[in-house]
């Protein structure tokens, strides 16, 4: 079933329910979240970094299960975690960093596998492309950066390039508020907003600014459309905004150009967004703790009060619904540690290091998956203990991986020594064949 996840600033917990009854779940406890700091890890963890004050050094990022109301495990990185974000199988989460700085953690082990600088300020905004192989990261002072992770790990292109990013824009003037990636990979737009009043439409592979549209408040947060013909802004006036992708509208309408309708809210500042492409529905909520669904003609027809106010955070996700028998293996299943503080410095060698697997997509984008080869050997240790056919598939699917990269090696290796071969023989010819002019 689709649920629907809020927390706040305000120490309230993460209240849940389910989008299609309203019915309330489980009440997740102890949780003071950052802004963009809740998020699913896959469909067995939900995660938030915890507010902290700016004057702290220090925060901490916790994870919850889904049946259990306390805190499992929590971590305390290196400095407080604002934005939080998991990739979409909930393998590797990312963590924004008040200092700038970006965290990449591998969720099985707890391993930082990379940090970098990629702000001077604050990282306020977090998202991944949907095939997770960009991130666009947005921060305190109005800068937006595309990132590739294939460039971030790619050490060739680290030592080639002056920095890791694929784009810096600095069309905006003030904090980012939120970012949107649309569906596509590399080829998808993506849409910024910020204090200043605007919301920015960009290609994502080109850096190139396709639209924007200045709003009459204050954006807090923004949704898209499934079909990508609209996007809503949420504003601090109380209203949702409904802006146009493609279209335009008249210039002379009662919002501005491009806005065409507006959703009010009695005045109550809206501080999230989410989108049911399951449902249809868009999800909005308020300042003072008010969810509300609102179905395509903008009528709303569910609400939910969080416990708290000070709203931040809103999401939509997938519970997995879970047979008698796997509720009891569920019971005992095996937590993930806690997150490291610091990169260790052999995460390169021996079982720690990380394979990182291309697959050339046409239009020169990459589709690009981390696996972590101790987390791999354990998986497939308890498989074959267990005696399932998973564990067969497992093994001869990593020994399929090992001839193709024998043979890659054996390929290159070929290559090296025809270039060897070659080289020798021009340099024996050049120094026994006599000079014709000599011998004349």
């Amino acid at each position: 079933m689709e649920v629907v996840l809020a927390s706040s600033s305000a120490n309230g917990g993460i209240s849940c329910w389910d989008l299609l009854t309203g019915t309330e779940q489980l009440l997740h406890k102890s949780c003071a979240s950052s802004p963009h700091g809740l998020t699913c890890i896959g469909q067995s963890l939900i995660a938030s970094s915890q507010y902290s004050p700016p004057s702290s050094a220090s925060g901490s990022i916790c994870y919850w299960s889904w049946d259990r109301p306390q805190v499992e495990v929590k971590s305390f990185p290196a400095e407080p975690i604002g934005p939080l974000v998991a990739n979409s199988e909930g393998s590797y989460l990312l963590g924004g960093g008040v200092s700038g700085e970006i965290y990449l953690w591998e969720v099985a082990t707890g391993k930082l596998l990379m940090r970098w600088r990629a702000h001077h300020r604050s990282v306020t905004c977090l998202a991944f492309s949907d095939d997770d192989s960009i991130i666009v990261s947005g921060a305190e002072h109005g800068e937006v950066r595309v990132w590739s992770l294939y460039g971030i790990f790619e050490d060739a292109l680290k030592r080639d390039q002056t920095h890791l990013y694929m784009h810096s824009l600095n069309d905006h003037s003030k904090k980012i508020t939120d970012i949107v990636v649309g569906y596509g990979g590399q080829n998808a737009i993506f849409v910024t907003a910020s204090e200043d009043k605007t919301c920015k439409v960009w290609s994502l592979s080109h850096g190139i600014l396709l639209r924007s549209i200045l709003f009459p408040s204050m954006i807090n947060a923004i949704a898209l459309d499934p079909g990508e013909h609209v996007f809503y802004a949420g504003c601090q006036d109380g209203k949702i905004y409904v802006a146009a992708l493609h279209a335009e509208s008249r210039s002379g309408g009662a919002y501005g150009m491009y806005i065409v309708s507006a959703l009010s809210l009695n005045s109550v500042a809206v501080t999230s967004l989410a989108y049911s492409t399951e449902q249809n529905l868009l999800i909005s909520g308020s300042e003072d703790g008010t969810i509300q669904a609102w179905d395509p003609q903008g009528h709303s027809i569910r609400s939910f009060k969080h416990t708290t106010a000070h709203l931040n955070n809103v999401i939509i996700m997938r519970k997995h619904q879970l047979d008698i028998q796997s509720q009891i293996s569920y019971k005992k299943r095996w937590l993930p540690p806690s997150l490291e503080r610091y990169t260790s410095s052999n995460n390169d060698e021996g079982d720690a290091r990380t394979i990182i697997n291309l697959r050339d997509i046409p239009g020169e984008s990459y589709q690009v998956s981390y696996i972590s080869s101790d987390v791999t050997r354990r998986q497939l240790i308890e498989l074959e203990q267990l005696g399932t056919a998973t564990a067969k598939e497992v093994k001869l699917e990593r020994l399929k991986i090992d001839l193709e990269k024998s043979m890659e090696y054996n390929i290159k290796w070929k290559q090296m020594y025809g270039n060897l071969q070659e080289f020798c023989i021009n340099e024996i010819l050049d120094m026994d064949l006599p000079d014709p002019a000599t011998n004349t």
